[in-house]
């Protein structure tokens, strides 16, 4: 995230050598300052000490960490990786059987709920200074890291505000609008949307699909509703809100009507298929920036960004976290500050384009003015930060993540053909009812 609701997820966070070099460079001094600030009392003191970092692949932090590492020079950080579903099985593994766990674990909002419920296993970063950072960010992302005691467990790292990504030449060949404002025009409405993919779909390119698949896209759905598939109770209410029938009516329709790729997002399926130019459009929360670069390099220029049919909506984010078996709990609560401050958030932006959950620096013209080449020059900076400005937050549940996965594979076996709409959907709601 990273919660699908596609299927199986690695969180897109698999970013090459090329971002995380383009990251170093654009480090300003002020980073380093602040590192210097916020570690007095690890660099002044002492043992030899390595942390470690655990994330779900390349968040593109190798270059802060050497800014870290200057200004306590007693300190050495060892990353690791796995993909999104390894590093949240992993963690809560760790964290139930209380050792294991690296001294900084990342975890994506989907799961963040589950770790708030359990107050206990984590440093509460307020004994470290985390509560000056409140006004800082977006309130209802502050509020996501925050138990119901007040404790601090997790500081953002970024937001995903929605958009859409789509490929500009397989639009124009299939006959319809390549400009990114005629493309928004095309689809006010998730209905409208379908309606413009059975157009692509009637002079479509050889090989090219409209979607990737249905998963991203009733997760998008589901975002922009009120409410999810919790209640503000934490009672989970997928089988009882329309909102979720309704996207699940509409995502199984794209695969009905033969504008899926029958690919399941973060797979190496999916990658193929941004490389052999499989499908024309996928949802893109901020972070599918650094995803598709990556996975689609021949196609710069091609690739462009529109809004998201239905408004505005979050998919995705992170929190860096501290469990409480860490045997430097001091140092990593640094470690945290450091990487969430706002000079490292518009770095990690500029650099791989990860949105910034700090408002402030969303009419910084570094940021608000930031364009991608990549996307034909989108507009970047304004298209994220009027999507983050305009977010009316959803509740997401303590077991958020698993209960998306369930349905998330009932919808991967109706695009794969082992299951009609109605047979998955009975066996989705049965999974989720067994999600505890």
């Amino acid at each position: 995230m990273r919660p699908t609701l596609g299927g199986r997820r690695a969180r897109p966070r698999t970013r090459g050598g090329t971002p995380a070099r383009a990251l170093s460079a654009t480090i300003t001094a002020g980073a380093l300052l602040l590192a210097g600030a916020c570690g007095g009392s690890a660099a002044a003191g002492k043992e030899n000490i390595t942390l470690s970092v655990g994330l779900f692949g390349d968040f593109g932090f190798e270059p802060l960490y050497r800014r870290f590492e200057q200004a306590h020079p007693n300190v050495r950080i060892k990353e690791r990786q796995a993909t999104y579903d390894d590093h949240h099985t992993n963690l809560a593994a760790h964290i139930a059987t209380g050792s294991g766990a690296a001294d900084v674990e990342a975890i994506e909002v989907g799961y963040i709920g589950t770790y708030t419920a359990q107050p206990q296993r984590f440093v509460d970063l307020r004994k470290y200074g985390a509560s000056t950072r409140q006004s800082e960010y977006l309130a209802w992302k502050w509020q996501q890291g925050v138990a119901a005691n007040g404790a601090v467990i997790g500081l953002g790292t970024d937001v995903g505000g929605l958009a859409l990504c789509y490929r500009r030449d397989l639009f124009a060949k299939a006959g319809l609008p390549a400009d990114r404002a005629k493309v928004s025009a095309l689809w006010p409405t998730w209905q409208a949307f379908l309606d413009t993919g059975r157009r692509f779909a009637a002079k479509a390119p050889s090989g090219a699909k409209f979607v990737d698949g249905p998963g991203e896209f009733f997760r998008a759905m589901v975002a922009q509703a009120p409410e999810g598939v919790y209640d503000r109770q934490d009672k989970v209410v997928a089988a009882t809100n329309p909102a979720v029938k309704q996207a699940w009516d509409l995502s199984t329709r794209m695969v009905a009507d033969g504008l899926s790729a029958k690919l399941t997002s973060f797979t190496p399926a999916w990658d193929t298929g941004f490389a052999k130019s499989s499908f024309a459009t996928v949802a893109c929360p901020a972070w599918m920036m650094a995803y598709i670069q990556e996975h689609s390099p021949g196609s710069s220029g091609r690739w462009d960004i529109a809004a998201i049919p239905g408004g505005g909506g979050s998919a995705g984010g992170t929190h860096l976290t501290v469990p409480t078996q860490s045997k430097h709990q001091k140092e990593a609560a640094e470690l945290v500050q450091f990487l969430s401050a706002a000079p490292q958030q518009e770095a990690v932006f500029k650099a791989i384009g990860n949105f910034p959950s700090l408002p402030a620096l969303y009419d910084k013209p570094e940021v608000r003015d930031h364009t991608n080449p990549f996307f034909n020059g989108a507009p970047v900076g304004k298209i994220y930060a009027d999507s983050a400005k305009s977010l009316d937050p959803q509740h997401l549940g303590p077991a958020e993540g698993q209960v998306r996965a369930a349905i998330g594979n009932g919808l991967t076996r109706v695009d794969q053909g082992r299951q009609s709409p109605d047979q998955a959907w009975k066996q989705a709601l049965d999974d989720v009812s067994k999600v505890k």
